[in-house]
């Protein structure tokens, strides 16, 4: 591959430019990740969904559920946007300049081009309809021409996506939803009530009783699943017991169905971007890359847990009972999630900055390097080797508490395989490979003695001394 004076120029900033905290966060992120990803490697995804307990309901799974719902649910993606949108700073910072090359757009939206055809791999190789590489990518070539705009005016447009699905502008949800769920189940009430009293119903009143009914019913685990669901978890099943023929084409439907014919695509890069935008703004004021005080990141995390946490405790207090009342927590889950990630943010770059706190997280450094290529390879195992019926065949077999306890396995061995293989790589393979790609032109793969450590992605190299 060759390569031109202005790309040469664009080299990854490695060494002492990098900064830990950076690596940690995304370590963190990309193993953390698994915890929600594999209830859907590892059973029923069609089941989950319609109703948490459909999986498993014993006590144990009652409290991981709902300690990983508080805690950890989506936060680990809040977390990889967030570095997307600071890696996007760093690797545009020369673009800020009156005089920067046009070579700093040309790298970053190649580079962005490639993660696009790194996630499609994901989808239709190795089966992974979950995957979030495809939405970065897409998410990241509407970010670049923001990137001179304060810190302010970015987190701004960071909340619109929480605004508007909070307030169902954005997908129908959020009070839209809140507030016809309400009317109908009035209507309901109301129309049964003049049931008893052997009143008339109109024809709403009927058509709204049997509405409401059936999403009781959804509630009721003695029922069986709707005609639809039940459909649907028949392929899901057919396809897990199958060979790769079968189970492949059925990923690349439901993928299809989710992401497409859903808009899960489209709202899941609104998201992203919201998200990147926020991560730009904090980048801005030496947030996310540990330039502030102790005591900043100690109040950033006490305030973010607290708003976050307890607007999560409350939404699982509404979903426990297990009924189709509406809940507020539509409104506010999504300022609920970045509350709770930036808690995240806030904890780990306090504890980096102590010595026991930096010692104990450490290891996520060679996992936040390496971190595309062990998101791939969770994907690999989960679906590949641990719940396929030509590996361990383990699929429907364990419930939350079960399949936590795997992730907690597979995190820790990989976490090992991590530190391990950055004493011998400078990076890991598909690193290696995007970066080359990305920049046009092969890289250093192996590490020589006293070599320094290579970023863990392109344009996520951490230098707090480049103009931001």
């Amino acid at each position: 591959m060759g390569v031109s004076d202005d790309n040469a120029s664009l080299a990854p900033v490695r060494g002492k430019a990098r900064i830990d905290v950076i690596d940690i966060l995304r370590g963190i992120a990309i193993l953390g990740i698994f915890y929600m990803n594999i209830p859907f490697m590892g059973n029923s995804g069609i089941l989950g969904t319609t109703d948490v307990r459909r999986i498993g309901w014993s006590l144990a799974d009652q409290r991981v559920w709902s300690f990983i719902e508080i805690t950890w649910n989506g936060t680990q993606r809040g977390l990889l946007e967030l570095l997307f949108g600071a890696g996007a700073m760093v690797l545009t910072a020369r673009a800020m300049r009156p005089d920067g090359p046009v070579a700093v757009a040309d790298l970053f939206y190649r580079r962005n081009l490639w993660l696009l055809a790194f996630g499609l791999i994901d989808i239709f190789l190795i089966g992974w309809i979950g995957d979030i590489l495809h939405i970065y990518a897409l998410a990241a070539l509407f970010i670049f021409p923001f990137r001179k705009l304060s810190a302010r005016v970015l987190i701004l447009l960071g909340l619109v996506y929480a605004v508007g699905s909070g307030f169902g502008v954005i997908g129908g949800g959020g009070y839209m939803e809140y507030r016809d769920r309400t009317e109908l189940m009035q209507t309901a009430e109301a129309a049964r009530t003049k049931q008893e009293a052997k009143k008339p119903l109109s024809g709403q009143e009927t058509k709204a009783l049997a509405e409401w009914q059936k999403k009781v019913d959804r509630f009721d685990l003695s029922k069986p699943l709707d005609k639809e669901f039940k459909q649907f978890h028949e392929q899901e099943v057919k396809a897990h017991r199958a060979g790769p023929l079968e189970f492949l084409p059925w990923t690349w439907g439901t993928w299809k169905f989710v992401f497409v014919d859903d808009h899960g695509s489209f709202f899941g890069v609104l998201e992203a971007i919201g998200g990147m935008f926020i991560g730009m703004a904090l980048w801005k004021l030496g947030v996310i890359q540990g330039l502030r005080s102790k005591g900043f990141y100690a109040a950033l995390t006490i305030a973010a847990y607290a708003v976050g946490c307890g607007l999560r405790g409350y939404g699982v207090m509404e979903l426990l009972p297990f009924t189709p009342a509406p809940k507020i927590y539509w409104i506010i889950d999504e300022f609920a999630r970045l509350a709770v990630t930036l808690g995240h943010v806030g904890l780990v770059n306090l504890l980096v900055q102590t010595r026991v706190g930096k010692k104990a997280l450490s290891p996520f450094k060679a996992a936040g390097q390496t971190a595309f290529s062990l998101y791939f390879l969770t994907s690999i195992l989960g679906l590949w080797v641990i719940f396929a019926p030509w590996g361990l065949n383990l699929w429907a077999v364990y419930s939350w508490a079960g399949l936590a306890a795997i992730a907690t396995v597979v995190i820790a061995l990989l976490l090992i395989l991590a530190n391990i293989w950055t004493i011998w790589f400078l990076t890991g393979p598909l690193e290696w490979a995007w970066r080359s790609l990305a920049y046009w032109q092969l890289q250093p793969f192996r590490r020589h003695h006293g070599q320094a450590t290579l970023p863990a992605e392109p344009g996520t190299e951490a230098n707090p001394a480049l103009p931001t």
